[in-house]
Protein backbone atom coordinates (compact mmCIF):
# COMPACT_ATOMS: atom_id res chain seq x y z
CA UNK A 1 0.00 0.00 0.00
CA UNK A 2 1.50 3.31 -1.12
CA UNK A 3 1.40 6.15 1.41
CA UNK A 4 1.35 9.89 0.76
CA UNK A 5 1.08 13.19 2.57
CA UNK A 6 -1.68 14.24 0.14
CA UNK A 7 -3.91 12.47 -2.38
CA UNK A 8 -5.78 14.71 -4.83
CA UNK A 9 -8.77 13.24 -6.68
CA UNK A 10 -9.34 15.10 -9.96
CA UNK A 11 -6.64 16.59 -12.19
CA UNK A 12 -8.44 19.70 -13.40
CA UNK A 13 -7.06 23.21 -12.69
CA UNK A 14 -8.03 22.99 -9.02
CA UNK A 15 -6.54 19.53 -8.59
CA UNK A 16 -3.27 19.86 -10.44
CA UNK A 17 -2.51 23.34 -9.07
CA UNK A 18 -3.11 21.99 -5.55
CA UNK A 19 -0.87 18.99 -6.22
CA UNK A 20 1.93 21.20 -7.56
CA UNK A 21 1.61 23.58 -4.58
CA UNK A 22 1.83 20.61 -2.22
CA UNK A 23 4.93 19.28 -3.97
CA UNK A 24 6.58 22.69 -3.73
CA UNK A 25 5.88 22.62 0.02
CA UNK A 26 7.60 19.25 0.37
CA UNK A 27 4.51 17.02 0.53
CA UNK A 28 4.62 13.58 -1.09
CA UNK A 29 1.64 13.85 -3.44
CA UNK A 30 -0.50 11.64 -5.67
CA UNK A 31 -2.86 13.06 -8.31
CA UNK A 32 -5.67 10.72 -9.45
CA UNK A 33 -7.55 11.27 -12.72
CA UNK A 34 -10.02 8.90 -14.39
CA UNK A 35 -9.93 10.74 -17.73
CA UNK A 36 -7.26 13.07 -19.11
CA UNK A 37 -5.22 15.58 -17.07
CA UNK A 38 -6.60 19.11 -17.32
CA UNK A 39 -10.20 18.30 -16.42
CA UNK A 40 -13.21 19.96 -18.04
CA UNK A 41 -11.39 23.28 -18.49
CA UNK A 42 -8.64 21.93 -20.71
CA UNK A 43 -10.39 19.03 -22.43
CA UNK A 44 -14.07 20.04 -22.74
CA UNK A 45 -14.40 23.67 -21.68
CA UNK A 46 -12.30 26.83 -21.44
CA UNK A 47 -9.47 26.01 -23.83
CA UNK A 48 -11.43 24.17 -26.58
CA UNK A 49 -14.16 26.83 -26.76
CA UNK A 50 -11.68 29.70 -26.89
CA UNK A 51 -9.62 27.93 -29.54
CA UNK A 52 -12.68 27.50 -31.77
CA UNK A 53 -13.87 31.05 -31.01
CA UNK A 54 -10.48 32.39 -32.08
CA UNK A 55 -10.76 30.56 -35.39
CA UNK A 56 -14.29 31.88 -35.93
CA UNK A 57 -13.14 35.42 -35.13
CA UNK A 58 -10.35 35.16 -37.71
CA UNK A 59 -12.83 33.95 -40.31
CA UNK A 60 -15.17 36.84 -39.61
CA UNK A 61 -12.28 39.35 -39.61
CA UNK A 62 -11.17 38.15 -43.05
CA UNK A 63 -14.69 38.58 -44.39
CA UNK A 64 -14.76 42.14 -43.07
CA UNK A 65 -11.20 43.01 -44.11
CA UNK A 66 -12.23 45.11 -47.12
CA UNK A 67 -13.24 47.94 -44.76
CA UNK A 68 -9.55 48.13 -43.74
CA UNK A 69 -8.24 48.10 -47.29
CA UNK A 70 -7.38 44.40 -47.31
CA UNK A 71 -8.85 42.40 -50.21
CA UNK A 72 -8.93 38.73 -49.29
CA UNK A 73 -11.01 37.33 -52.13
CA UNK A 74 -13.35 34.44 -51.43
CA UNK A 75 -13.05 33.30 -47.81
CA UNK A 76 -14.24 30.00 -46.37
CA UNK A 77 -13.62 27.88 -43.29
CA UNK A 78 -12.92 24.22 -42.57
CA UNK A 79 -14.39 23.13 -39.23
CA UNK A 80 -12.41 19.88 -39.29
CA UNK A 81 -9.15 21.87 -39.45
CA UNK A 82 -10.36 24.17 -36.68
CA UNK A 83 -11.02 21.08 -34.57
CA UNK A 84 -7.58 19.69 -35.41
CA UNK A 85 -5.98 22.95 -34.30
CA UNK A 86 -8.02 22.83 -31.08
CA UNK A 87 -6.85 19.28 -30.35
CA UNK A 88 -3.24 20.29 -30.99
CA UNK A 89 -3.51 23.07 -28.39
CA UNK A 90 -5.19 20.75 -25.87
CA UNK A 91 -2.55 18.02 -26.28
CA UNK A 92 0.27 20.53 -25.93
CA UNK A 93 -1.13 21.92 -22.69
CA UNK A 94 -1.97 18.44 -21.37
CA UNK A 95 1.61 17.35 -22.05
CA UNK A 96 2.79 20.37 -20.08
CA UNK A 97 0.75 19.28 -17.05
CA UNK A 98 2.16 15.75 -17.25
CA UNK A 99 5.73 17.08 -17.58
CA UNK A 100 5.28 19.40 -14.59
CA UNK A 101 3.90 16.54 -12.49
CA UNK A 102 6.94 14.43 -13.38
CA UNK A 103 9.35 17.27 -12.65
CA UNK A 104 7.77 17.98 -9.27
CA UNK A 105 7.67 14.23 -8.46
CA UNK A 106 3.87 14.13 -8.23
CA UNK A 107 2.53 10.60 -8.92
CA UNK A 108 -0.07 10.99 -11.69
CA UNK A 109 -2.31 7.93 -11.34
CA UNK A 110 -4.84 6.90 -14.00
CA UNK A 111 -8.08 5.58 -12.49
CA UNK A 112 -11.25 6.33 -10.57
CA UNK A 113 -10.63 7.43 -7.01
CA UNK A 114 -13.09 6.61 -4.21
CA UNK A 115 -12.74 7.83 -0.64
CA UNK A 116 -13.08 4.66 1.44
CA UNK A 117 -12.74 6.57 4.71
CA UNK A 118 -10.52 9.20 6.37
CA UNK A 119 -6.99 8.73 5.05
CA UNK A 120 -7.88 5.97 2.56
CA UNK A 121 -8.51 6.14 -1.19
CA UNK A 122 -9.40 3.20 -3.42
CA UNK A 123 -8.24 3.55 -7.05
CA UNK A 124 -9.88 1.43 -9.76
CA UNK A 125 -8.51 1.08 -13.27
CA UNK A 126 -9.60 -1.29 -16.05
CA UNK A 127 -6.00 -2.23 -16.84
CA UNK A 128 -4.37 -2.33 -13.41
CA UNK A 129 -7.31 -3.40 -11.28
CA UNK A 130 -7.70 -2.00 -7.78
CA UNK A 131 -5.24 -0.36 -5.41
CA UNK A 132 -5.64 1.07 -1.91
CA UNK A 133 -3.69 4.25 -1.07
CA UNK A 134 -3.14 5.93 2.29
CA UNK A 135 -2.62 9.63 2.99
CA UNK A 136 -2.62 12.11 5.84
CA UNK A 137 -4.79 14.44 3.73
CA UNK A 138 -7.25 13.92 0.86
CA UNK A 139 -8.40 16.70 -1.47
CA UNK A 140 -11.54 16.33 -3.61
CA UNK A 141 -11.35 18.29 -6.88
CA UNK A 142 -13.66 16.31 -9.19
CA UNK A 143 -15.37 19.32 -10.78
CA UNK A 144 -18.82 19.24 -12.38
CA UNK A 145 -20.84 17.73 -15.23
CA UNK A 146 -23.57 19.20 -17.48
CA UNK A 147 -27.10 19.22 -16.05
CA UNK A 148 -29.66 17.21 -18.03
CA UNK A 149 -32.89 19.03 -18.87
CA UNK A 150 -35.87 17.00 -17.54
CA UNK A 151 -38.12 17.36 -20.60
CA UNK A 152 -39.22 14.95 -23.35
CA UNK A 153 -36.97 14.72 -26.38
CA UNK A 154 -33.55 15.40 -24.90
CA UNK A 155 -32.47 11.88 -25.89
CA UNK A 156 -33.20 12.44 -29.60
CA UNK A 157 -30.28 12.30 -32.08
CA UNK A 158 -29.08 15.85 -32.69
CA UNK A 159 -29.80 17.01 -29.14
CA UNK A 160 -26.38 17.45 -27.56
CA UNK A 161 -24.57 18.95 -24.59
CA UNK A 162 -21.53 21.21 -24.78
CA UNK A 163 -19.09 18.27 -24.55
CA UNK A 164 -20.49 16.68 -27.73
CA UNK A 165 -20.78 19.92 -29.69
CA UNK A 166 -17.14 20.75 -28.98
CA UNK A 167 -16.14 17.62 -30.92
CA UNK A 168 -18.41 18.20 -33.92
CA UNK A 169 -16.74 18.69 -37.30
CA UNK A 170 -19.97 19.28 -39.23
CA UNK A 171 -21.29 22.70 -40.19
CA UNK A 172 -24.71 23.43 -38.72
CA UNK A 173 -27.40 25.27 -40.67
CA UNK A 174 -29.73 25.99 -37.74
CA UNK A 175 -28.79 25.77 -34.06
CA UNK A 176 -31.12 26.23 -31.09
CA UNK A 177 -29.36 26.81 -27.78
CA UNK A 178 -31.37 26.08 -24.63
CA UNK A 179 -29.72 28.17 -21.94
CA UNK A 180 -28.48 31.76 -22.18
CA UNK A 181 -25.75 31.58 -19.58
CA UNK A 182 -22.02 31.86 -20.25
CA UNK A 183 -21.77 28.56 -22.17
CA UNK A 184 -24.82 29.31 -24.31
CA UNK A 185 -23.67 32.85 -25.07
CA UNK A 186 -20.21 31.71 -26.17
CA UNK A 187 -21.53 28.93 -28.42
CA UNK A 188 -23.98 31.43 -29.93
CA UNK A 189 -21.08 33.77 -30.77
CA UNK A 190 -19.02 30.90 -32.19
CA UNK A 191 -21.63 29.42 -34.52
CA UNK A 192 -23.10 32.75 -35.64
CA UNK A 193 -19.61 33.84 -36.72
CA UNK A 194 -19.51 30.67 -38.86
CA UNK A 195 -22.78 31.58 -40.56
CA UNK A 196 -25.19 29.37 -38.58
CA UNK A 197 -28.75 30.55 -37.87
CA UNK A 198 -28.77 30.70 -34.07
CA UNK A 199 -31.68 30.94 -31.63
CA UNK A 200 -31.10 31.25 -27.88
CA UNK A 201 -33.89 30.26 -25.47
CA UNK A 202 -33.35 31.39 -21.87
CA UNK A 203 -35.90 30.66 -19.13
CA UNK A 204 -34.86 33.61 -16.94
CA UNK A 205 -35.89 37.23 -17.71
CA UNK A 206 -32.34 38.07 -18.88
CA UNK A 207 -29.29 36.49 -20.49
CA UNK A 208 -26.34 35.76 -18.18
CA UNK A 209 -28.66 35.61 -15.13
CA UNK A 210 -25.79 35.87 -12.64
CA UNK A 211 -24.33 39.06 -14.13
CA UNK A 212 -25.24 42.75 -14.22
CA UNK A 213 -28.68 43.48 -15.73
CA UNK A 214 -27.49 46.33 -17.98
CA UNK A 215 -24.65 44.14 -19.24
CA UNK A 216 -27.11 41.34 -20.04
CA UNK A 217 -29.39 43.74 -21.88
CA UNK A 218 -26.47 45.14 -23.87
CA UNK A 219 -25.43 41.63 -24.84
CA UNK A 220 -28.97 40.81 -25.97
CA UNK A 221 -29.01 43.91 -28.21
CA UNK A 222 -25.58 43.06 -29.60
CA UNK A 223 -26.61 39.47 -30.34
CA UNK A 224 -29.70 40.64 -32.20
CA UNK A 225 -27.50 43.04 -34.20
CA UNK A 226 -25.35 40.06 -35.19
CA UNK A 227 -28.42 38.15 -36.36
CA UNK A 228 -28.92 35.90 -33.33
CA UNK A 229 -32.53 35.42 -32.27
CA UNK A 230 -32.80 35.75 -28.49
CA UNK A 231 -35.87 34.78 -26.46
CA UNK A 232 -35.74 35.39 -22.70
CA UNK A 233 -38.48 34.16 -20.37
CA UNK A 234 -38.74 31.13 -22.67
CA UNK A 235 -39.43 27.81 -20.93
CA UNK A 236 -38.80 24.83 -23.21
CA UNK A 237 -41.44 22.12 -22.69
CA UNK A 238 -40.42 19.47 -25.20
CA UNK A 239 -38.26 18.64 -28.21
CA UNK A 240 -39.65 16.52 -31.03
CA UNK A 241 -38.76 15.45 -34.55
CA UNK A 242 -40.41 17.38 -37.38
CA UNK A 243 -41.83 15.65 -40.46
CA UNK A 244 -39.08 17.33 -42.49
CA UNK A 245 -36.47 15.58 -40.33
CA UNK A 246 -35.36 18.57 -38.28
CA UNK A 247 -35.85 19.20 -34.58
CA UNK A 248 -38.54 21.36 -33.03
CA UNK A 249 -38.28 23.00 -29.61
CA UNK A 250 -41.70 23.85 -28.18
CA UNK A 251 -41.57 26.56 -25.54
CA UNK A 252 -43.78 29.02 -23.69
CA UNK A 253 -43.11 32.76 -23.43
CA UNK A 254 -44.21 34.67 -20.37
CA UNK A 255 -46.52 37.53 -21.49
CA UNK A 256 -47.69 39.25 -18.33
CA UNK A 257 -50.09 36.89 -16.57
CA UNK A 258 -50.34 34.61 -19.60
CA UNK A 259 -47.99 32.26 -21.43
CA UNK A 260 -47.74 32.26 -25.22
CA UNK A 261 -46.76 29.04 -27.00
CA UNK A 262 -44.05 29.14 -29.69
CA UNK A 263 -41.59 26.87 -31.51
CA UNK A 264 -38.01 27.07 -32.75
CA UNK A 265 -36.74 24.73 -35.46
CA UNK A 266 -33.20 23.46 -35.72
CA UNK A 267 -30.84 20.89 -37.17
CA UNK A 268 -29.01 20.66 -33.83
CA UNK A 269 -30.16 21.54 -30.31
CA UNK A 270 -27.57 22.40 -27.65
CA UNK A 271 -28.72 21.95 -24.05
CA UNK A 272 -26.58 23.97 -21.64
CA UNK A 273 -28.71 24.82 -18.61
CA UNK A 274 -25.96 24.63 -16.03
CA UNK A 275 -23.59 22.20 -14.36
CA UNK A 276 -23.77 20.11 -11.18
CA UNK A 277 -21.07 18.72 -8.85
CA UNK A 278 -19.49 15.45 -9.98
CA UNK A 279 -19.74 13.14 -6.97
CA UNK A 280 -20.99 9.84 -8.46
CA UNK A 281 -18.96 6.93 -7.05
CA UNK A 282 -16.72 9.34 -5.16
CA UNK A 283 -17.44 8.07 -1.65
CA UNK A 284 -17.79 4.55 -0.31
CA UNK A 285 -20.76 3.65 1.86
CA UNK A 286 -20.28 5.03 5.34
CA UNK A 287 -17.71 7.60 4.16
CA UNK A 288 -20.00 10.28 2.70
CA UNK A 289 -19.43 13.85 3.94
CA UNK A 290 -22.17 16.39 4.57
CA UNK A 291 -23.68 17.83 1.40
CA UNK A 292 -26.08 20.62 0.47
CA UNK A 293 -28.19 20.00 -2.65
CA UNK A 294 -25.47 17.80 -4.08
CA UNK A 295 -22.59 20.13 -3.19
CA UNK A 296 -19.98 19.02 -0.68
CA UNK A 297 -20.11 21.27 2.36
CA UNK A 298 -16.82 22.78 3.53
CA UNK A 299 -15.74 25.32 6.12
CA UNK A 300 -13.56 28.37 5.55
CA UNK A 301 -10.50 26.16 5.33
CA UNK A 302 -12.10 23.84 2.73
CA UNK A 303 -12.44 20.99 5.25
CA UNK A 304 -15.36 18.60 4.82
CA UNK A 305 -17.13 16.83 7.70
CA UNK A 306 -14.74 13.87 7.20
CA UNK A 307 -11.49 14.29 9.17
CA UNK A 308 -8.54 15.05 6.89
CA UNK A 309 -10.72 15.30 3.77
CA UNK A 310 -10.89 18.64 1.92
CA UNK A 311 -12.83 19.76 -1.18
CA UNK A 312 -12.49 22.65 -3.64
CA UNK A 313 -13.79 23.88 -7.00
CA UNK A 314 -17.07 23.10 -8.74
CA UNK A 315 -17.80 20.16 -6.43
CA UNK A 316 -18.43 22.59 -3.55
CA UNK A 317 -20.58 24.94 -5.66
CA UNK A 318 -20.11 28.68 -5.43
CA UNK A 319 -18.14 30.25 -8.26
CA UNK A 320 -17.68 27.51 -10.87
CA UNK A 321 -14.61 28.93 -12.61
CA UNK A 322 -11.25 27.32 -13.35
CA UNK A 323 -9.19 30.14 -11.85
CA UNK A 324 -11.35 30.10 -8.70
CA UNK A 325 -10.76 26.35 -8.29
CA UNK A 326 -7.00 26.79 -8.81
CA UNK A 327 -6.84 29.48 -6.13
CA UNK A 328 -8.96 27.41 -3.73
CA UNK A 329 -6.71 24.40 -4.28
CA UNK A 330 -3.56 26.31 -3.42
CA UNK A 331 -5.18 27.81 -0.33
CA UNK A 332 -6.47 24.42 0.87
CA UNK A 333 -2.97 22.93 0.68
CA UNK A 334 -1.50 25.84 2.61
CA UNK A 335 -4.17 25.44 5.29
CA UNK A 336 -3.11 21.78 5.62
CA UNK A 337 0.42 22.99 6.32
CA UNK A 338 -0.66 25.72 8.74
CA UNK A 339 0.39 28.46 6.31
CA UNK A 340 -1.46 31.66 5.30
CA UNK A 341 -3.49 31.47 2.05
CA UNK A 342 -1.77 32.17 -1.27
CA UNK A 343 -4.74 33.78 -3.06
CA UNK A 344 -7.27 36.47 -2.16
CA UNK A 345 -10.65 34.79 -2.78
CA UNK A 346 -12.67 37.92 -1.99
CA UNK A 347 -12.42 39.11 -5.58
CA UNK A 348 -12.82 36.53 -8.35
CA UNK A 349 -13.22 37.95 -11.88
CA UNK A 350 -15.82 36.50 -14.26
CA UNK A 351 -15.36 36.51 -18.03
CA UNK A 352 -17.55 35.81 -21.06
CA UNK A 353 -15.84 35.44 -24.45
CA UNK A 354 -18.59 36.89 -26.61
CA UNK A 355 -18.10 39.73 -29.10
CA UNK A 356 -17.45 42.15 -27.52
CA UNK A 357 -16.00 40.41 -24.48
CA UNK A 358 -17.56 40.74 -21.03
CA UNK A 359 -15.72 40.82 -17.71
CA UNK A 360 -16.58 41.88 -14.18
CA UNK A 361 -15.22 41.71 -10.65
CA UNK A 362 -16.40 42.88 -7.25
CA UNK A 363 -19.74 44.64 -6.71
CA UNK A 364 -22.14 46.33 -9.08
CA UNK A 365 -23.69 49.62 -7.96
CA UNK A 366 -26.95 47.82 -7.13
CA UNK A 367 -25.14 45.18 -5.06
CA UNK A 368 -23.27 47.88 -3.15
CA UNK A 369 -26.53 49.65 -2.30
CA UNK A 370 -28.06 46.35 -1.16
CA UNK A 371 -25.05 45.89 1.14
CA UNK A 372 -25.81 49.23 2.81
CA UNK A 373 -23.03 51.18 1.11
CA UNK A 374 -23.26 54.54 -0.65
CA UNK A 375 -21.67 53.88 -4.05
CA UNK A 376 -20.80 56.06 -7.00
CA UNK A 377 -19.95 54.91 -10.51
CA UNK A 378 -18.86 56.21 -13.87
CA UNK A 379 -19.13 54.63 -17.28
CA UNK A 380 -16.59 55.31 -20.01
CA UNK A 381 -18.06 54.67 -23.47
CA UNK A 382 -15.73 52.83 -25.87
CA UNK A 383 -17.17 54.75 -28.83
CA UNK A 384 -14.77 57.56 -27.85
CA UNK A 385 -11.78 55.22 -27.49
CA UNK A 386 -9.23 55.56 -30.31
CA UNK A 387 -8.12 51.90 -30.30
CA UNK A 388 -11.75 50.74 -30.50
CA UNK A 389 -12.43 53.01 -33.47
CA UNK A 390 -9.29 52.16 -35.44
CA UNK A 391 -9.82 48.40 -35.00
CA UNK A 392 -13.48 48.62 -36.01
CA UNK A 393 -14.64 47.35 -32.63
CA UNK A 394 -18.22 47.43 -31.45
CA UNK A 395 -19.28 50.03 -28.97
CA UNK A 396 -19.10 49.04 -25.36
CA UNK A 397 -18.20 50.47 -21.99
CA UNK A 398 -16.11 50.22 -18.84
CA UNK A 399 -17.75 51.05 -15.52
CA UNK A 400 -15.94 51.58 -12.24
CA UNK A 401 -17.78 51.51 -8.90
CA UNK A 402 -16.42 53.04 -5.71
CA UNK A 403 -17.57 54.07 -2.23
CA UNK A 404 -18.57 57.74 -2.28
CA UNK A 405 -17.09 58.79 1.06
CA UNK A 406 -13.78 56.92 1.05
CA UNK A 407 -13.27 56.55 -2.69
CA UNK A 408 -12.40 52.88 -2.14
CA UNK A 409 -12.98 50.74 -5.22
CA UNK A 410 -15.88 48.30 -4.98
CA UNK A 411 -16.03 46.71 -8.43
CA UNK A 412 -15.92 47.04 -12.20
CA UNK A 413 -17.91 45.86 -15.21
CA UNK A 414 -16.55 45.79 -18.77
CA UNK A 415 -18.11 45.08 -22.12
CA UNK A 416 -15.51 45.80 -24.77
CA UNK A 417 -12.62 44.36 -26.73
CA UNK A 418 -9.94 42.75 -24.53
CA UNK A 419 -12.17 43.04 -21.45
CA UNK A 420 -11.05 39.60 -20.27
CA UNK A 421 -7.42 40.70 -20.35
CA UNK A 422 -8.00 44.09 -18.70
CA UNK A 423 -10.19 42.96 -15.79
CA UNK A 424 -7.05 41.79 -13.99
CA UNK A 425 -6.09 45.42 -13.42
CA UNK A 426 -9.26 46.01 -11.41
CA UNK A 427 -8.89 42.67 -9.58
CA UNK A 428 -5.42 43.68 -8.41
CA UNK A 429 -6.66 47.13 -7.34
CA UNK A 430 -9.53 45.62 -5.33
CA UNK A 431 -7.25 43.08 -3.65
CA UNK A 432 -4.81 45.86 -2.73
CA UNK A 433 -7.63 48.03 -1.35
CA UNK A 434 -6.90 50.95 -3.70
CA UNK A 435 -9.08 54.02 -3.99
CA UNK A 436 -10.39 55.43 -7.24
CA UNK A 437 -7.80 58.25 -7.09
CA UNK A 438 -4.91 55.83 -6.49
CA UNK A 439 -5.87 53.64 -9.43
CA UNK A 440 -6.45 56.65 -11.70
CA UNK A 441 -2.95 57.97 -10.95
CA UNK A 442 -1.32 55.31 -13.14
CA UNK A 443 -0.45 56.37 -16.71
CA UNK A 444 -1.93 54.05 -19.35
CA UNK A 445 -0.45 54.05 -22.86
CA UNK A 446 -2.04 55.59 -25.94
CA UNK A 447 -3.67 54.33 -28.08
CA UNK A 448 -4.98 51.35 -26.10
CA UNK A 449 -8.28 49.95 -24.90
CA UNK A 450 -7.00 50.40 -21.32
CA UNK A 451 -7.12 54.20 -21.66
CA UNK A 452 -10.85 53.89 -21.03
CA UNK A 453 -10.06 52.60 -17.53
CA UNK A 454 -8.63 56.02 -16.69
CA UNK A 455 -11.73 57.69 -18.13
CA UNK A 456 -13.99 55.51 -16.00
CA UNK A 457 -12.03 56.43 -12.85
CA UNK A 458 -12.02 60.20 -13.33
Amino acid sequence: MREYDLIVIGAGPGGYEAAFEAADLGMKTALIEKDAPGGTCLNRGCIPTKSLLHGAERYRAMKESEAFGVLAGEVSFDLARMQARKRQVVVQLRTGIESTAKRKKVDLIQGTGTVAGPGTVLVRDERDGEERLKAAHILIATGSVPVKLPIPGTDLPGVVNSDALLESEKSIGRLVIIGGGVIGAEFAALYRALGTEVTVLEAMPQLLPNLDREMAQSLKMQMKKQGIQVCTGARVEEIHRAKTGGLVCAYSLEKGQQAERAIAEADTVLVCVGRKPCTEGLFAEGAVPETDRGRIRVNGRFETSLPGVYAIGDVIGGIMLAHAAAAEGKNAVRYMKGLPPAADLRFVPSCVYTDPEIACVGMTEEEAKAAGLEPESRKALMGANGKTLLTGGDRGYIRAVWEKKSGKLLGAQMMCQRATDMIGEFTLALSAGLTREEMARAIRPHPTFSEAITEALR
